[in-house]
């Protein structure tokens, strides 16, 4: 009997990281067991993530009397490897492995980022016992296909699944059996919770920022200036009020830091509120009642996208661009990338395009909504063939 383990989950205050799991299990309801393997069961436990799925720990304090500490070790001092020391602490993560499970991998940004090494290795430790593994609802930046571990590493996946056009054309060229499919957060229920005092329904703008973006910002400050000229303009010139929405929490990548910064600025004209923390699904109820949204992290953008309100997105690698290009056949006026970001007004000159087209926008979104998250549920069919 086949068993599915999902693995590379940070944890539940990542409210993307959550995004994916939910509608992960929304397509693969009822297809076997599965079990969530998560660096952080406390948040998942706080946001009942594990009343969908069956959590266990997927991370562990390292064993330095193990013999694979030793061996790390010499790798690290020999040929300066982390890797090999970092993804220790998910040996455990093993014992709910064996050869019928399906290993995946669910971190969908894993090969974006700077420790991409890391997550080679532990996709080489897992496979080594999955009978399958899966890199499901992936971005890949293009150029680490240069990269001849990388590439050996993404070949010897038996399916990937990947969530925009620009990383399948990279993945396609070196494993074959890549499919292109919506992000699983598309398919994301939402739950609507009552409005808080001062936001409008429908004549709200809400506004995400990250302290990611502001860390990839060319010339220091630019962001924190852009977001600040935003609001004044759209209290300036608009009707609508404004709602910060934070989306992920970590203590070292808190949404609400920049956010609250913004919300002290002008909560005294009285139509700028914050959301407060809550579960993926009712951040997405909130943002589905918003006029237009300009957002900084994929998830909350995705959140906007899947329920038809127009977006900005302020982004910063490939997945932004490629989402985009996927819903609007480009991704020119609707991703901002934030190392563009060299006037205090560029920020303000986008929106402002956004703006004057959101009628058409959001009308383009209803008509090719329903059809693009269908065919995000049709992923399901490709696990059940690798299942045979």
């Amino acid at each position: 009997m086949k068993k599915i383990v999902l693995y590379s989950h940070s944890g539940s205050k990542n409210h993307g990281c959550e995004a994916i799991v939910r509608g992960t299990s929304k397509i693969l309801d009822g297809i076997c067991e599965m079990k969530l393997l998560s660096h952080a069961e406390d948040e998942d436990i706080k946001y009942k993530v594990n009343e969908i799925i069956d959590v266990k720990a997927g991370k562990n304090p390292i064993n330095k009397k193990s013999m694979s500490f030793f061996n790390a070790y010499l790798s690290l001092k020999i040929k300066n490897d982390t890797a090999k020391m970092d993804v220790l602490q998910f040996t455990d993560g093993k014992k709910y492995i064996d050869e019928n499970t399906i290993a995946f991998a669910i971190g969908g940004d894993t090969y974006c980022y700077s420790d991409v090494q890391n997550h080679v290795e532990l996709h080489k430790m897992y496979g080594e016992k999955a009978y399958k593994t899966v890199l499901w609802g992936c971005s890949v930046e293009p150029k680490l296909m240069e990269e001849p571990k990388i590439a050996k590493d993404i070949e010897s996946y038996s399916l990937i699944v990947t969530r925009e056009s620009i990383s399948y054309g990279a993945l396609n060229k070196v494993n074959k059996n890549t499919k292109l499919y919506p992000d699983p957060a598309f398919n994301l229920d939402k739950l609507e919770l009552d409005l808080p005092c001062g936001f409008k329904e429908n004549d709200t703008i809400g506004i995400n920022l990250s302290p990611l973006i502001i860390r990839k910002e060319t010339y220091e400050g630019i962001t924190m200036k852009n977001y600040e000229n935003l609001i004044s303009y759209i209290l300036k010139n608009t009707t609508s009020n404004i709602a910060l929405i934070p989306h992920v929490i970590w203590e070292s990548n808190d949404d609400r830091e920049p956010l609250r910064a913004l919300y002290d600025k002008f909560k005294k004209t009285d139509r700028v509120i914050m959301i407060d923390d809550c579960n993926c699904m009712e951040l997405k109820g909130y943002i589905s009642r918003c006029k237009l949204f300009i957002g900084a992290r994929t998830h909350a953008t995705i959140a906007a996208y899947s329920t038809c309100v127009p977006t900005l997105v302020i982004g910063y690698s490939v997945k932004a661009r490629g989402i985009a290009k996927d819903i609007f056949g480009t991704y020119e006026n609707y991703v901002l990338p934030v190392q563009s970001l060299k006037k205090d007004n560029d920020l303000v000159e986008s929106f402002k395009w956004i703006y004057d087209r959101k009628d058409n926008i959001r009308d383009h979104l209803n008509k090719f909504m329903p059809d693009y998250k269908k065919r995000g549920l049709l992923a399901r069919n490709e696990i059940e063939q690798i299942m045979r």
